[in-house]
């Protein structure tokens, strides 16, 4: 028996191989194992406690590395390692690899405690993309037919959805992981830039709720959030409640507003075959922009203004008297 850096001396050694529970791992130099590019940046903090708890109480997980000892899984244990002034370190070698093998790489990074909002959110989206890439039957109008998954039903169970899967291992409910990927799928590219470089980390309720507004609003919330000058996304929602009026006569006299106008151009694109309908017109004008206006603005259903205010001038279209009502045709 022998105890290396820590290690339980339960840990059995022959041939470069120790083993515990029937598990095989493998002691491998440092300096050998090969980080891939792409891999998201350190956290220093943590690493600093890990090679404190390693220090007290040795690697109680070793990490995980490929065939051909590229890190799977592990990197801030192999850091806090290397800290410790280690050279070698425990690593169980997996034969899992491509997508497979990232998929446990993420698998292993989603629990930290002190992943941001915005992470989070990232991560479990790349989680969902591969996960149904490796399971197409599994995904909404997915590989449910082809001959590979005909065949696999009769010998092993289907495969659970992401979201089921996610939050087992998770331990969350279900609705967090469809809330924190719709979060996710909502936050506009810049939105997420200024949360990337604020000091101050953004909750997971915060990030809802921005998500939640138009893409311009998100901005400008996530800009004054960054610069301090208010202290959560509610703060902002109630000045933008506060004067809606206001900068609807701003922006234009008949209030037609840019968003209205980007509505009404997808409406009558959509619709331009019943154009000749001698009622489309009539119908069309008896549409209240205000209460357009007004409509839209609570919808946060889609990230797309346009189709945001088509939807609510199809409604009131159809709403009105006369002439046949029209079907929905908008692709969202």
């Amino acid at each position: 028996m022998l105890a290396v850096h820590g290690v339980s001396s339960g840990w059995q050694w022959g041939r470069g191989v120790k083993r515990q529970g029937g598990i095989a791992y493998m002691q491998i130099p440092i300096e050998q194992i090969r980080i891939k590019e792409g891999r998201r940046s350190l956290d220093s903090g943590y690493v600093k406690e890990l090679a404190a708890s390693i220090r007290e109480m040795g690697l109680l997980n070793p990490i995980t590395i490929d065939r051909e000892n590229v890190l799977i899984a592990g990197l801030h244990r192999m850091e806090a390692a290397k800290m410790l002034g280690w050279t070698e370190i425990p690593c169980t070698v997996s034969s899992l690899e491509g997508l497979a093998a990232e998929l446990a790489e993420i698998d292993e990074n989603i629990v930290r405690s002190d992943i941001s909002a915005l992470e989070y959110g990232e991560i479990l989206l790349r989680r969902k993309e591969i996960y149904e890439t490796l399971h197409p039957e599994t995904k909404n109008g997915g590989d449910r037919r082809s001959g590979k998954t005909r065949s696999a039903k009769c010998t092993s169970d289907p495969a659970r959805s992401f979201v089921e899967d996610t939050a087992e291992k998770l331990g969350v409910n279900p609705c967090t992981v469809r809330r924190q990927i719709q979060t996710a799928k909502n936050l506009s590219p810049e939105t997420k830039e200024i949360i990337r470089g604020a000091d101050a980390k953004l909750s997971k309720k915060s990030a809802l709720k921005l998500s939640r507004l138009e893409p311009e609003q998100q901005k400008e919330a996530a800009t004054l959030l960054a610069s301090r000058e208010i202290r959560s996304v509610d703060e902002y929602a109630a000045k933008e409640k506060e004067a809606p009026e206001e900068i609807s006569a701003q922006e234009t006299s008949c209030g037609l507003t840019a968003s209205i106008l980007s509505g009404m151009a997808l409406f009558v694109k959509t619709y331009e075959t019943e154009m000749s309908d001698r009622t489309f017109a009539m119908k069309l004008s008896q549409v209240d922009p205000d209460e357009i206006n007004r409509r839209g603005r609570a919808d946060f259903s889609t990230n797309s203004v346009a189709l945001r205010y088509a939807r609510v001038i199809l409604e009131k279209y159809n709403g009105q008297r006369g002439g046949r009502k029209l079907p929905y045709r908008f692709k969202g």
